[in-house]
């Protein structure tokens, strides 16, 4: 795995604004995920791809707190595959099942598709601390990710885009992860777009370039041989926010009659275990913690005040 130091993204424009542009290097952080989800091969590419892209997207959000999520649920093994990522370059993910029965490698290629399957939907939600998140939904193109991340923009958003992420692991170490995602914005010259057309379609696989060394400047280079102008650069990193006040608030959420379930199954111990599914952190709550959360949910249902 390479130095977390070396894990970045940038942001870009190119032909005086029209076309928006992104590079990220995110090695490290799927490794951790592969880690933390304890995936075989081909589900880390597959869920890895999916936290690359929402790295990506969430470049595109104009706060860092802001948050973007998405979501593949393509029929296959691995089941319901999400993403998460903030505007201030965190992600974190999870997959239904990190191990599945098909085979890993396809035609000399990890079997993504295979794993996340290609009758399904993509759903991308931006929580933009609104009263309400945007959220759009667009059927699956191929389940290999890049691609059906692409379709969506096209097709939800109506922005042209390329999008090339990948994943490569080798005796079971992620030893690259990352990608780009071009856009453009109206206006662009037909000669323009023509021009990085032919520029992505030359380019090497992502992992290709990230094993020989370019950084997301390099890969940006690559598309933009004349030249971009770059916006910002920040660090990207594999952060959960879960925290024993979010635990509280989840269990709060299930109601007196599941949180009485929960203490009479585990009334024998005395206490209570909650791990979260995103980073596999253990929470443990005495029966008198449940017991109050119980009596907090009953003073809700019957209109008692809430507690903030």
């Amino acid at each position: 795995m390479k130095n977390g130091a070396s894990e970045y993204l940038i942001r870009a424009t190119a032909h005086g604004g029209l076309v928006r542009a992104f590079a990220v290097d995110a090695t490290g952080v799927v490794a951790e995920l592969q880690e933390r989800q304890g995936t075989e091969p081909a589900v880390t590419a597959a869920l890895g791809r999916l936290a690359t892209g929402a790295l990506l997207f969430g470049a595109l959000l104009k706060e860092p707190e802001h948050q973007v999520t998405i979501r593949v649920k393509g029929g296959g093994p691995a089941g319901i595959l999400l993403a998460a990522a903030n505007g201030g370059g965190d992600v974190r993910g999870l997959v239904s099942n990190p191990v599945t029965d098909v085979a890993q490698v396809r035609n000399g290629k990890l079997n993504v598709s295979g794993v996340v399957g290609r009758e399904g939907r993509l759903s991308v939600t931006r929580d933009l601390g609104m009263r309400r998140p945007y959220v759009g939904v667009v059927e699956l193109i191929s389940g290999e990710v890049g691609e059906d991340l692409a379709h969506y923009l096209v097709s939800s958003e109506q922005t042209p885009s390329a999008v090339g992420i990948g994943v490569f692991v080798r005796a079971g170490s992620v030893e690259a992860a990352g990608g780009y995602m071009v856009q453009l914005m109206p206006g662009v010259s037909n000669a323009a777009a023509s021009a990085i057309e032919s520029s992505i379609m030359a380019l090497p696989h992502p992992t290709t370039m990230l094993r020989e060394g370019d950084t997301p400047e390099a890969v940006l280079g690559r598309i933009f041989p004349d030249g971009f102008q770059l916006l910002d650069r920040r660090p990207v990193r594999f952060h959960c926010p879960c925290s024993m006040e979010r635990v509280h608030r989840a269990l709060l959420l299930l109601g007196t009659s599941a949180l009485a379930e929960i203490l009479a199954q585990d009334r024998d111990q005395g206490f209570t275990e909650v791990t979260c599914e995103f980073c596999g952190e253990q929470y443990t709550l005495s029966s008198a913690d449940v017991e109050r959360l119980r009596a907090e949910a009953a003073g809700r249902s019957n209109g008692g005040p809430a507690r903030e």
